[in-house]
């Protein structure tokens, strides 16, 4: 099959998955007086039994901004909630890089389930290897999955710099998000992906772009994901980096964040989506621990959902 994911076949004959339906409608959204781009968190202060209210920057984050887009409430960031453990440190990032951008990535509240794009749920608060749900739609279809997600938030920082010639590798073709604006619709033929020609209008907004990369997710897959990126030497592991597995089935974990020691100890952050598409998690190792040890002596990184990934695995979009 073509779509991508974390168990559907990188078979370039399979046929695509038929088009999704429209994303749900506009979500009401709360009246507040501050920034558009500010989301309001209401909570209370133990010590004083005070209301505060806190808020969390989404400006730099699009899918907040699009009325057709159902996502969660963010109340924090990643690099609010997660500190590094005892002896270690962020390592410094661009601004404006995509690492830097996941290190902000705003999260839904602790305690939030983990449910499919159907709305069922998959994880109940509380699981030893999800530290936390990020606050980003799954999507209304069984799409958006492991590499799918991956994917999903790189356009979403390309859209959020400004980049608009993004274009996807699929697992039969390419998928230039300027074919998608002027209107034409990726089709496939055989083995192959196609483009029929559309009638030219404007379908430059981010709803469109969302439809656009829901179109990606069908044809992408692991081993397209893993033949655009390029491979990265452990020594340089940043935030923003993937470790991936094409095949089927086939995984792919994402680091959000590196943290190191003066004596160049690291320890990373890890993210994915899973199948069925469902909320991108925030991984632990366990209950007691929520940043992965990276250890050059061992064959790779054991991950809670799958097997070990080996370093040569690394890869950077």
């Amino acid at each position: 099959m073509l779509a991508s994911g974390c168990s559907r076949s990188t078979d370039p004959t399979d046929p695509p998955r038929p088009y999704p339906p429209p994303l749900t409608a506009p979500r009401p959204r709360p009246a507040v007086s501050a920034s558009p781009s500010a989301h309001v968190e209401t909570a209370v202060d133990a010590s004083t039994d005070a209301t505060t209210v806190r808020a969390v920057d989404t400006s730099a984050y699009p899918w907040f901004a699009d009325g057709s887009i159902t996502a969660l409430e963010p109340v924090d960031c990643l690099e609010d909630r997660f500190q590094p453990p005892s002896g270690y440190s962020r390592v410094s990032v661009s601004p404006g890089t995509f690492g830097a951008w996941l290190r902000r990535l705003p999260l839904a509240a602790p305690g939030t389930l983990v449910k499919s794009y159907a709305g069922g749920v998959l994880y109940e608060p509380g699981h030893p290897n999800i530290a936390a749900v990020v606050a980003l739609d799954p999507g209304t279809a069984d799409l958006q999955q492991c590499a799918d997600a991956v994917i999903r938030l790189h356009a979403e920082w390309q859209w959020s710099q400004g980049k608009r010639d993004m274009t996807w590798r699929a697992a039969a073709g390419t998928m230039p998000y300027e074919r998608w604006v002027k209107g034409d619709k990726p089709v496939a033929k055989g083995a192959a992906l196609t483009w029929e020609p559309g009638k030219p209008r404007p379908r430059d907004d981010h709803a469109s772009f969302r439809r656009y990369l829901d179109a990606v997710f069908m044809f992408a897959n692991t081993g397209s994901l893993a033949q655009q990126a390029r491979p990265v030497e452990l020594a340089d592991l940043s935030p923003g980096d993937f470790l991936i597995m094409p095949g089927s089935p086939g995984h792919t974990v994402l680091i959000l964040d590196v943290a190191a020691t003066a004596e160049g100890r690291k320890t990373v952050l890890l993210g994915q989506s899973y199948m069925p598409a469902q909320n991108f998690q925030v991984l632990r190792p366990s209950k007691s621990q929520t940043w992965f040890t990276i250890d050059p002596e061992e064959p790779g990184l054991k991950t809670p959902f799958w097997r070990r990934f080996p370093w040569s695995l690394l890869r950077r979009l």
